[in-house]
């Protein structure tokens, strides 16, 4: 009876992890199509560095992109680092997106050059491939473990993306972005009981 319980647990989190997951790329897409739609009229919600009124496109930016190509980028790693991060549970899992977006978003803020306008779910990638990857090792979580040791070796080429190699790529979202998901792993890590002692 337990293990059937666990499994139908195990099984309601994933189609739950891949409904949100399919549910957020497909609002990107939407997203992307009415700013198209709208002749950009969405892209001046990217945020601008060092601009107090700007503050406020932190969270807007992380859903809005530059053109199809552009989400179509970063459709297939959130979809797969979304549904790993999500299947601890959707409230962590909206924490710890939560965290990866400001982090993200002040980091650009901060330190990207000024006359640019920086958007899109990169940031997010790289925060949840961060998140994905040292979880196991803060939860000491041996499934985990090895999971984030899977993704490290498959994805593991994107820490490229940190350096500044691209003037038209925010390696500011990228950078800030991981060290967000990394500082979530912590921040959001699985509370362990005190054994009792009598």
């Amino acid at each position: 009876m337990a293990d059937t319980q666990l499994e139908r647990s195990g099984t309601e989190r994933a189609k739950t992890a891949g409904i949100v997951m399919v549910a957020w790329v497909a609002l990107l897409w939407a997203l992307e199509a009415i700013d198209i739609a709208t002749g950009h009229a969405l892209d001046p919600y990217g945020v601008t560095p060092r601009d107090l009124g700007e503050l406020r496109d932190i969270v807007p930016s992380a859903f809005l992109h530059d053109g199809f190509g552009h989400v179509a980028a970063n459709t297939v790693p959130l979809l797969v680092l979304g549904f790993l991060a999500a299947l601890r549970g959707i409230r962590r899992f909206a924490g710890v997106v939560a965290m990866i977006i400001l982090a993200a978003g002040l980091g650009v803020w901060l330190t990207s050059p000024g006359d640019t306008v920086s958007l899109g779910a990169s940031g997010v990638v790289f925060g949840l491939f961060g998140y994905v990857v040292v979880r196991g090792f803060v939860d000491r979580d041996a499934v985990d473990v090895v999971v984030g040791l899977l993704i490290a070796a498959f994805y593991g080429s994107i820490l490229w993306g940190v350096l500044p190699t691209d003037a038209g790529i925010s390696w500011q979202a990228h950078l800030f972005g991981l060290l967000g998901g990394v500082g979530a792993a912590f921040a959001f890590r699985r509370r362990t009981r005190p054994s009792l002692v009598g």
